[in-house]
């Protein structure tokens, strides 16, 4: 057999030197079921070659870390014998090809990841960036993927609790379809990726495969291009009631001492589930891959490795314990068949019809993968950048700037979006979307409450990748304590454009010094998480989008604190040490999408003293709402606290800045708006944790009112802005 072509090798994503590199690890030419093999498994998206340098940085040990990166996703200890099991991963090339299918299977992929642990979904959230609101294929992209994302987790039976949308240009050509899950799971039950024991017998389970998916890990690991439509055979189909039936199936044989090993075919398939399983055990296996279940006919060796067809899990079971096992999923009517043995070769053996088809070593496809030091060249440092000087005009009317800002689908309520996902399914959800900073969730047959939180702002990460990286890490643990909740724990989902760009690269890096910063300085270790390069389209990027999806805990999730004033009278306080800026911000996208200027100051240090001073608040019962001041500044937050609950507004003298428009839309990190009864109390606390606390009002009425240095600046009617912020969101994208 020859030596493939130039052609053939880079329509595997190979590179020249990586295929010499298999022809010297085989001592041959690959067979083509071997070259489809390698061409998976050393992707960017699998086998984390650009990133894996840098990922070792993070810091992913801590107190309540019961098991870290490396498996299928992160636990953390919720105590009483329970932990929670999430993780956060992208499907970002499929959805832009075929938005509906595209979220609803990255919405049963990260499911997989979750009760292949042995824990049971609980929560689903999603993290979405989108273009330009006019622009032509935005309100198409919209609509698919919510549809897909609610289309599934509602079948599922999982309820869709939280998440974050955002547009902006830089996603014009390439959306982001982050999804999280979370499920919970008794502490001596968590099941591990791992295809142990010589002789034990492998069973494949679920859906049979199907030509959907090939190469769906390789089209991950390249940038869109003039043909990227032509790749929707890349893109697979889910079917969310069979992974119920799958989720119900493995929970059940979970209950028996039965497995040794089990993973989901996610990325990859076949071929990264089983080579993974043998790489952490350290052994080997030999499939038959003529004993695969197939749903189509003339299936090849190298279809059905390389299929991602959805919805099927690989099991490695005790031996003598085959026939339990058949009969447990049999009961769910799902396919189930042997398909494999555990080796102690160390050698990776497919065989179709007795013919040895595909022979690698193990170590090979995942340990030995290629790794590469790729160059690091800075970009544009925004400390170099003065502040944006965006004037608004002399006499501007800031009433009407403050609804323009709310009616910004990025800020305008996502009611449109969350009304299409069933976030009440299985009566867990105690705060869902809309509600609070971040979504509650009870822990089942406890009193404790599960705090999620999703987010990351890329225009502060495109101004300085380092310090918006970290920002996103302090503002999602700022989320999870305002509804009253420890952070304890991160997944993240590192989304950026081509790692073949040293610019892309450095970015890469200082957002990982970033993440790393503030993990430390929170006490948040990374457990999971994912990787997403090449997020570009004809050489054109997305901004540096490290998103980060946040879980605490809370004793009890009935005193949960909602964002918006709930009562008529109550004190509004304004604390937090955070200096706002223009740089970065939604107010500075309304006259200029390109990032400009400064990213806000930022201070990890009273980020801590702000959250410790939530909680210790909390535990008194002192705050009877919590509202960070995020994107639009001070302004936005007052009035989104006015839309909820009873629908109040507020009288206030807000600190004078610098600029007007800092005062009311300068935005940065570690600042929160709070209602209370006991403002002494309060005040008490907050000097305790050298804080800053400013008296800006008692929330009544139905007009929002803001005073900077004694002049009123903004009045408005709060039905008005309301209105704004209520239809902003679907009017930019029906």
């Amino acid at each position: 057999m020859s030596t493939y072509s130039p052609e053939v090798i880079k329509r595997h994503g190979l590179t020249q030197e990586e295929y010499a590199r298999i022809e010297r690890t085989l001592g041959r030419t690959p067979t083509w079921p071997e070259l489809g093999v390698f061409s998976v498994l050393w992707s960017e998206h699998c086998s984390y070659k650009s990133s894996r340098v840098h990922l070792r940085r993070l810091p992913t040990k801590g107190p309540h870390v019961v098991l870290g990166p490396g498996e299928n996703a992160g636990v953390i200890d919720a105590g009483d014998g329970w932990v929670v099991v999430f993780k956060m991963e992208s499907h970002n090339h499929p959805s832009y090809i075929e938005p509906k299918q595209g979220a609803a299977t990255g919405v049963g992929g990260i499911l997989r990841d979750v009760f292949t642990m042995g824990a049971r979904p609980i929560a689903l959230l999603d993290a979405l960036r989108f273009g330009r609101p006019d622009h032509p294929k935005t309100a198409h992209l919209v609509k698919g993927v919510v549809h897909g994302i609610g289309s599934y987790g509602n079948c599922v039976g999982v309820p869709t609790v939280g998440g974050d949308v955002a547009f902006d240009p830089s996603y014009d050509g390439n959306i982001l379809v982050n999804a999280m899950a979370v499920g919970v799971a008794r502490a001596d039950r968590i099941f591990l990726g791992r295809a142990e024991g010589v002789g034990n017998p492998v069973f494949y389970v679920g859906s049979k495969t199907g030509r959907d998916g090939i190469h769906g890990a390789t089209m991950a690991s390249e940038e869109f291009g003039a043909g990227s439509e032509e790749k929707r055979p890349n893109v697979q189909v889910g079917d969310p009631f069979i992974e119920k039936l799958l989720i119900e199936a493995c929970l059940e044989v979970m209950s028996e001492d039965l497995l040794v090993g089990i993973q989901d075919m996610g990325a990859a398939g076949l071929t990264s589930s089983s080579a993974e399983m043998a790489a952490r055990a350290g052994s080997g296996l030999i499939l038959h891959l003529d004993r695969v279940p197939m749903r189509e006919t003339g299936m090849t060796p190298y279809e059905l490795l390389l299929s991602e067809s959805q919805e099927r899990m690989l099991m490695v079971c005790e031996h003598g314990k085959e026939a339990r096992l058949i009969e447990l999923v049999s009961r769910w009517g799902l396919d189930v068949c042997e398909v494999g043995t555990v080796t102690d070769s160390g050698r990776y053996v497919g065989t179709w019809h007795g013919e040895t088809v595909v022979d690698i070593p193990v170590s090979a496809l995942v340990d030995d993968a290629p790794k590469y030091e790729r160059p690091l060249a800075p970009a544009r440092r925004a400390d170099n950048v003065h502040e944006p000087a965006i004037p608004v005009p002399e006499g501007e009317e800031y009433s009407a700037v403050l609804g323009d800002l709310l009616a910004r689908p990025t800020i305008a309520s996502k009611r449109w979006v969350y009304r299409q996902y069933d976030h009440m399914v299985r009566t867990g959800t105690v705060l869902g979307p809309g509600v609070g900073d971040a979504a509650v969730v009870r822990l089942p047959d406890t009193k404790k409450g599960v705090a999620l939180s999703v987010g990351c702002n890329g225009r502060q990460c495109a101004l300085d990748p380092r310090r918006g990286a970290a920002q996103a890490v302090a503002e999602a643990a700022l989320n999870v304590a305002c509804v009253g909740a420890r952070p304890m724990a991160i997944t993240d989902c590192l989304n950026f454009a081509s790692p073949e760009r040293s610019a892309v690269m450095w970015a890469f890096s200082e957002a990982i010094d970033g993440i790393a910063e503030a993990c430390e300085a929170l006490s948040t270790p990374v457990v999971s998480g994912n990787v997403s390069f090449y997020n570009e389209t004809e050489g054109r990027g997305i901004h540096p989008t490290p998103m980060i999806g946040m879980v605490g805990l809370m004793d009890d999730a009935s005193r949960a604190v909602p964002s918006a004033f709930p009562e008529a009278g109550l004190e509004v306080l304004l604390i937090g040490e955070g200096r706002p800026g223009l740089g970065g911000t939604e107010f500075l996208a309304m006259y200029d999408e390109t990032p400009l200027g400064p990213p806000s100051g930022f201070d990890l240090g009273a980020q801590r003293r702000l959250i410790d001073a939530l909680l210790e608040g909390h535990a008194g019962g002192l705050f009877r709402s919590a509202h960070d001041v995020a994107e639009g500044g001070l302004a936005v937050a007052l009035a989104e606290c006015g839309f909820g609950g009873a629908g109040l507004g507020l009288s206030a003298d807000i600190p004078a800045e610098d600029r007007l428009d800092v005062a009311l839309f300068g935005e940065c990190a570690g600042r929160v708006v709070v209602s209370t009864a006991n403002v002494a109390e309060v005040e008490s606390i907050c000097a305790r944790h050298y804080l800053k606390v400013v008296r800006l009002g008692r929330c009544r009425g139905d007009r929002l009112t803001l005073r900077v240095a004694g002049q009123v600046r903004v009045d408005a009617g709060l039905s008005t802005l309301k209105a704004r912020w209520s239809h902003g969101f679907e009017g930019a994208v029906e």
